[in-house]
């Protein structure tokens, strides 16, 4: 008996004779070798971090195209709490988690270019990434630069290539530009300041409190607006003395959402990726005409469809983590059983800069 798939607790049957059947062909499974039992965290129902519970579920051998991977680091992001409250849509149950770095340790029947011992690293699909190992196609997987440490890795791929999409292709940051990034403190919105000012762009960024701006100030914002003291929108009409800013890269949702578009210079772009205080409301067509601005929505999974485009932002993301163009902030480590308490602080921004689990 051989799966490719994270299997869910037997918890989830209705049936009492189902589990107790269940249950024995699982036992026998196991001791023949084909499934192994592992730790992760489940989703049964939406809500609160309180949902993430810590349970045993059992990883199967890797099929053709599939390696299996004992995770070593995983990072967490905001669309895992997405994920969580039912904002993104997934069937129940599911184990959460967009990015890993772990060792390869099976590779399926004919797969060539992976071998075990490999240290490799994911981020986007397949969802599961919060267990202490998993199975992936292994053209999701892209080999870890022997000088860079996991847990660096892990805090940096689901954000890093999205801050290379972000800036190198959504947008194209060129020097002379003027970007707005709020929540620039923040495990994305860090690694955007840093990279927008390499490309010779000029930074605004948002944050919340003293130490944040500190931080986003190292980060290279040229530019801190605290917006729990300053209104931004007037804010950055004075430092551009009311031209605006050439892009808005906006996480935060509803509460920036209509500040940001009048911020934008004229052809600008608002950039919304993320919505951590909700969903913004819906924009009628003619508040872009005033100034023929541009409005996307745009997803990772979308700029990295493809097997080249994945090589090519995962080869300039480590690119500029190894020449030190960006510095990796991993400033918050939980173990992986405590992911509800790391996805709480996240929620009430106790956090900064990235954030990763240890299984």
């Amino acid at each position: 008996m051989q799966t490719s798939a994270v299997f869910l607790p037997i918890s989830q049957f209705s049936s009492r004779q189902s589990r107790s059947l269940i249950t024995k062909v699982r036992a026998e499974a196991v001791r023949g070798g084909s499934l192994a039992m592992v730790k992760a965290i489940v989703v049964h129902e939406l809500g609160g971090p309180e949902v993430l519970k810590w349970e045993d579920v059992e990883v199967g051998e890797p099929k053709e195209g599939e390696i299996r991977v004992k995770n070593k680091a995983i990072g967490l992001n905001f669309i895992d709490v997405y994920y969580r409250k039912g904002v993104y849509k997934s069937n129940l149950p599911f184990i959460p988690g967009r990015e890993a770095v772990g060792i390869v340790t099976a590779v399926g029947t004919g797969l060539t270019g992976r071998k075990v011992g490999d240290i490799v690293a994911y981020a986007g699909n397949p969802m599961g990434s919060y267990a202490e190992e998993q199975i992936i196609p292994a053209n999701v997987a892209v080999s870890v630069p022997p000088s860079m440490d996991p847990v660096v890795a892990a805090s940096v791929m689901l954000k890093g290539m999205t801050a290379q999409f972000l800036l190198r292709r959504c947008f194209k940051v060129e020097p002379g530009h003027v970007v707005l990034v709020h929540a620039a403190a923040g495990g994305v919105g860090s690694l955007l300041c840093q990279w927008a000012n390499a490309l010779g762009a000029t930074v605004i960024g948002t944050v919340s409190t003293k130490e944040k701006a500190a931080q986003a100030a190292e980060d290279g914002c040229h530019h801190v607006i605290i917006y729990t003291e300053d209104d931004f929108v007037p804010a950055v009409e004075k430092i551009t003395s009311r031209k605006g800013v050439n892009v808005v890269y906006d996480s935060v949702g509803k509460d920036t959402f209509k500040g940001s578009l009048q911020c934008l210079a004229n052809r600008g772009y608002m950039v919304s990726f993320g919505q951590s205080s909700g969903l913004p409301d819906p924009v009628p067509l003619s508040d872009l005409a005033p100034k023929s601005l541009f409005l996307t929505r745009p997803s990772l999974f979308h700029y990295n469809a493809t097997r080249d485009e994945l090589l090519e932002s995962a080869g300039e993301l480590f690119t500029c983590v190894n020449s030190g163009v960006l510095r990796v902030r991993v400033n918050h480590t939980y173990p992986l059983s405590e992911a509800a308490k790391a996805h709480a602080d996240l929620e009430s921004r106790k956090t900064s800069g990235s954030v990763v689990l240890i299984p």
